[in-house]
């Protein structure tokens, strides 16, 4: 599916940096209306570490973060002379994403996917912007199903990002090795729950993603997923909000949501979470009750209200939301057969896309296909607009699988919902999502330590360093643009790019 750029907020040139023999793009444009301060490349933006690298407690444990942080202590900062490049991973006309290894002889296994973009190339397409967003946002990032940012740093007039090696693949890949091309319905929902997991730290921290689909879900060498590819994310502003159950959006199947996963935390301390939580957006405006009266016959807000069914007035248990539902941006952004209908109508869009592309990414695991695709790009765009939902046949081995079937597109078909403010999430995000029927019984808090459909094999590139120092062999042109294969031979190694 060819990736396209947003037109309204930045220049109409564009590049695609793609990985051969893949949909995946690995650098494109960045474009939003974005509340981030954004510095200039110059200045040693780029030099600095950042504040927000030291410190990762999901990867602390992690070999590879270790040894960045020794070689930093040691030598004071990180660049390029402390890695050695082992094969290009993805290439185009502004950079390429490298598979490399620390120089230092302890450091033999620990691997990185390093991207590199051509500063001189961004400027002269007035790009800088769109990579300086995604490198904030990779430094804010800290979350098991997102990427880590080892380290960023300048050589010549290059600027590298270190991150994490997945030496599984990605999703699209993946999907092709299955029987009939597609999952079956546990192994989609162990992947969708874990993208809805970081779809919905990612709406925490105020980022909407706006790339969802399996070429941006990379396997890692658990087995777990990360997303990638932070180039066609908007960042914008959040206002936490405390919603209780009464005061939910309304659909067809609420109640019966509610009643099948009702939470069990303790509530939270109301005094302080009434001092925290006091934006409202349009979304929560419409949902709201008139103001009732109280206990003590002060007039309160629905969302404060007491409710119980036996009139005890005994509290529910509030839920809070941080959703950047208020975002809006007209940018024209992402990849055809993934666009939200809001964003091809151009009345503007917000974090309510990333659910809407959930739906398609869910569609295409299950079945094998998108579910809007045309001849042509321009009749996918018409489809999306015009084309109602609707679901290949299945064969059911049994009564449980066609439950499963049933539950699956009941959820994508709310999930597809043209009109974001009738999609499920559009306006209190994940927590309607994790209230669906499709993951009864998923353990939200443990998804992590769940054994993954399939764990990939480790790969074998790691070589000791003493053995490379006797013998260096150059590549040619044509041997270091062959297509990534994690198979290599040991003399297959270069020492510069």
């Amino acid at each position: 599916m060819a990736t396209i750029r947003e037109e309204s907020d930045y220049d109409s040139s564009r590049s695609s940096l793609t990985a051969p023999g893949s949909r995946r793009s690995w650098i494109s444009d960045i474009g939003s209306s974005s509340s981030v301060s954004v510095r200039s490349f110059g200045g040693g933006a780029w030099d600095a570490p950042a504040a927000s690298c030291r410190h990762k407690p999901h990867k602390a444990n992690q070999a590879e973060w270790e040894a960045i942080r020794r070689i930093r202590a040691a030598a004071g900062r990180i660049g390029l002379e402390h890695f050695r490049l082992v094969r290009r991973l993805g290439s185009g006309d502004l950079g390429n994403v490298y598979l490399c290894q620390l120089r230092e002889p302890w450091s033999t296994g620990c691997l990185y996917a390093m991207k590199v973009v051509d500063k001189d190339a961004l400027a002269f397409r007035k790009k800088l912007q769109r990579a300086e967003v995604e490198r904030e946002i990779l430094r804010t990032l800290d979350h098991p199903f997102l990427p880590t940012l080892y380290a960023d740093f300048e050589a010549s007039h290059y600027a590298c990002l270190v991150m994490e090696f997945c030496p599984g693949g990605d999703l699209h890949v993946a999907r092709q090795r299955q029987p009939g091309r597609r999952f079956s319905i546990s192994s989609a929902r162990f992947y969708v729950a874990e993208t809805v997991l970081a779809l919905e730290y990612l709406h925490m921290m105020g980022v909407v993603y706006r790339d969802l689909k399996p070429e941006n879900v990379l396997v890692r060498g658990d087995g777990h997923i990360m997303l990638s590819d932070f180039d066609l994310s908007l960042k914008c502003d959040v206002v936490p909000r405390l919603l209780r159950h009464n005061s939910l959006p309304h659909n067809a199947n609420a109640g019966r949501q509610l009643d099948a996963a009702k939470p069990s935390c303790v509530p939270p301390i109301q005094p302080v979470l009434s001092c925290l939580f006091k934006g409202v957006n349009k979304c929560q405006a419409k949902e709201e009750a008139a103001p009732k009266p109280g206990n003590d016959g002060e007039t309160v807000d629905s969302g404060d209200a007491s409710s119980s069914e036996s009139g005890d007035h005994i509290h529910t248990n509030p839920e809070v939301v941080v959703e950047p539902v208020s975002a809006r941006s007209k940018s024209f952004v992402g990849t055809h057969e993934y666009l939200a209908p809001e964003v091809i109508s151009g009345q503007g869009h917000g974090s309510a896309v990333d659910w809407w592309t959930l739906g398609v990414f869910m569609y295409e695991m299950i079945y094998g296909r998108t579910p809007f695709k045309g001849e042509s790009n321009e009749k996918t765009l018409a489809n999306i607009i015009k084309q109602p939902l609707a679901f290949p046949r299945v064969a059911a081995a049994s009564g449980k699988e066609w439950d499963e079937h049933l539950r699956a597109q009941d959820l994508m078909t709310q999930l597809l919902a043209k009109n974001p403010k009738k999609r499920l999430g559009g306006c209190t995000g994940s927590a309607e999502l994790k209230r669906h029927d499709f993951f009864k019984g998923v353990n939200w808090a443990l998804v992590r330590s769940v054994r993954p459909p399939e764990v990939p094999k480790p790969p074998a590139v790691a070589v000791p360093v003493a053995a490379v120092q006797k013998k260096v062999v150059m590549l040619s042109r044509k041997e270091r643009l062959e297509p990534y294969n994690p198979v290599v031979r040991p003399d297959e190694r270069f020492e510069y790019f």
